[in-house]
């Protein structure tokens, strides 16, 4: 298949968005770049298909600028648990609902616009100091980058399986053929498990279940816990095959070694409830083609570590709230009397806010639960 003096700068394996996305930046940096992958296009994931407004930035960093008419403009969040209906709307700009297959297309475009050249059904079988190997031959390259997602065998292949924390979820997702009812990313909160509904289209939702095992996934099961939620969505005809996934909070002791570094899923990841995997991702990817650039991978680490941090903790108190029922339904209680500060927490998870704000604004939200319990107790 390849000549044994057949080179590239870098050789990308793996090409979901995250491959896409460093491919992308780093061929508008300059290296010849390869992206290999043993599927072929389009890829799909079970996710929730929501992209926050910074998740279209980046987008636009790399040059990707969504088609007019795609997807569904969306306004900001909204949270439902029984009769408690709270929503906050971006600060700025919209975000949007797409499908995934659609938006992966727009990056194959992209990265065929770039130069880049794309192996599909080209499975990688390892990797070499000197570049990769697959079945039919082997191929040189200066940098191999692992966007192979969460079970990465680049990962896998140069050591850098150390993990700092890890904890996973079961996701489940579907998709109805029904008008959105809201112009919100919806959060509804079940006893075992959350519903996280993306208007996608002027005539779809995107739904997808996020729960601790298996059967916590299962629609039924949910749906019955989930009354609102099952009235909106009765007798709408299933318009997708059904997808199952696992979505981790997981972060490595180290993102590269040598000329190996790793990006997406296969760096790390945050729970699919915090709609953070995708802006991570291609923040990721513009950040280390910088690093590639100055040849220096350690300032890829640096940055990876200063990404992660909201995400991750965005991502604990999500499930922190989605683990305990009580605290859960104080918390929104008095959010719904403080609509400024569920506003204000909204612009903190888009990035919106100082350090100065976030750490203002995480005073009030204790005290306002402070006094809510004492409110409660009197």
């Amino acid at each position: 298949m390849f000549r044994e003096k057949a080179r590239t700068d870098i050789l990308v394996v793996g090409g979901g968005p995250a491959g896409l996305a460093v491919a992308i930046a780093a061929s508008r940096r300059g290296f010849s770049v390869t992206v290999a992958d043993g599927g072929e296009p389009l890829i799909d994931k079970a996710c929730g298909e929501g992209l926050m407004p910074e998740t279209q930035a980046a987008l636009r960093k790399l040059g990707v600028v969504l088609p007019a008419g795609a997807g569904f403009q969306i306004r900001g969040i909204r949270f439902v648990e029984d009769e408690i209906q709270l929503a906050a709307d971006f600060p700025e700009e919209c975000g949007i609902g797409i499908r995934r297959t659609l938006l992966h297309e727009q990056l194959i475009q992209q990265a065929e616009k770039c130069g880049v050249r794309l192996l599909w059904k080209t499975p990688v079988t390892g990797i070499t100091a000197s570049g990769v190997q697959f079945r039919g031959g082997r191929m040189r390259a200066r940098w191999i980058i692992g966007a192979d997602g969460g079970g990465s065998r680049v990962r896998r292949w140069s050591e850098l399986n150390d993990t700092e924390m890890f904890s996973y979820r079961m996701a489940s997702r579907r998709h109805y053929r029904v008008r959105p009812w809201t112009e919100y990313m919806g959060i509804y909160w079940g006893a075992h498990a959350q519903a996280y509904v993306t208007p996608i289209s002027g005539d779809e939702v995107c739904v997808a279940v996020l729960g601790e095992t298996a059967g916590d996934t299962d629609f039924e099961r949910t749906l019955e816990t989930l009354p609102e939620l099952r009235k909106r969505l009765e007798g709408a005809e299933l318009c997708s095959r059904p997808r199952g996934a696992i979505t981790a909070m997981h972060s490595l002791a180290r993102v590269w070694r040598g000329n190996v570094a790793l990006v997406g899923d296969a760096s790390g990841g945050v729970d699919a409830i915090t709609g953070e995997g995708l802006r991570s991702a291609f923040l990721q990817a513009i950040a280390l083609a910088e690093a590639m650039k100055s040849g220096d991978l350690r300032e890829y680490e640096q940055s990876h570590r200063r990404l992660a941090r909201r995400p991750v903790l965005m991502g604990k108190l999500m499930l922190w709230l989605g683990r305990n029922a009580g605290i859960r339904a104080r918390a929104l209680q008095m959010l719904g009397r403080n609509p400024a500060l569920l506003t204000q927490l909204l612009a903190i998870h888009v990035g919106h806010a100082s350090p100065g704000d976030a750490v203002l604004t995480g005073a009030e939200l204790g005290w306002r639960f402070l006094t809510t319990r004492e409110r409660e107790a009197a």
